[in-house]
């Protein structure tokens, strides 16, 4: 489940300007933006009730979305991985993809990783996506009891 999905699922006149900022400019969210986010992670939330397994695509943009994922997935067998690389590799994936919003990455790079605890991180520049899927498969089949959305949570309620 991925964030540009639920993105998409949104009305065409809102991909653009003026009605993009009801959504997000590059470090928050607008009212629409916030409602679609919690859309999101409930979705997530109900999916994994419902015995399905699932691998959620995420920027983290705003603490509130932290905050929120931590209350619905402190008590579920659920990982929090964080995917991280250098600032100029992530500058140079958003001009290659061609449908990315030019300075976003920038922008949110300092921010998106502030309010986690993670039980998994993956430099995403030393592997290729097949060999960071690989890592992440191994972690989960350790056997590790996933702690991240509970450190999260227990640190955000500190402040």
């Amino acid at each position: 489940m991925g964030l540009d999905k639920f993105l998409y699922m949104l009305p065409d006149q809102y991909m653009k300007q003026p009605l993009w900022k009801d959504v997000w400019d590059h470090t928050s969210a607008g009212e629409l933006g916030n409602r679609l986010m919690s859309g999101m992670h409930h979705s997530m939330f109900s999916m994994i009730n419902r015995g399905n397994l699932v691998v959620a695509d995420h920027v983290l943009i705003e603490k509130n979305w932290v905050s929120e994922l931590a209350d619905l997935f402190h008590n579920q067998h659920a990982y929090f991985i964080g995917i991280h690389c250098p600032l100029e590799i992530l500058e140079q994936r958003e001009i290659d993809r061609k449908d990315r919003t030019l300075g976003s990455a920038k922008a949110q790079y300092s921010i998106v990783h502030q309010w986690t605890h993670y039980d998994l991180t993956i430099d995403s520049s030393l592997s290729s996506p097949e060999q960071s899927a690989d890592k992440i498969i191994e972690f989960i089949a350790s056997g590790k009891s996933p702690v991240g959305f509970v450190k999260t949570r227990e640190q955000l309620r500190k402040h």
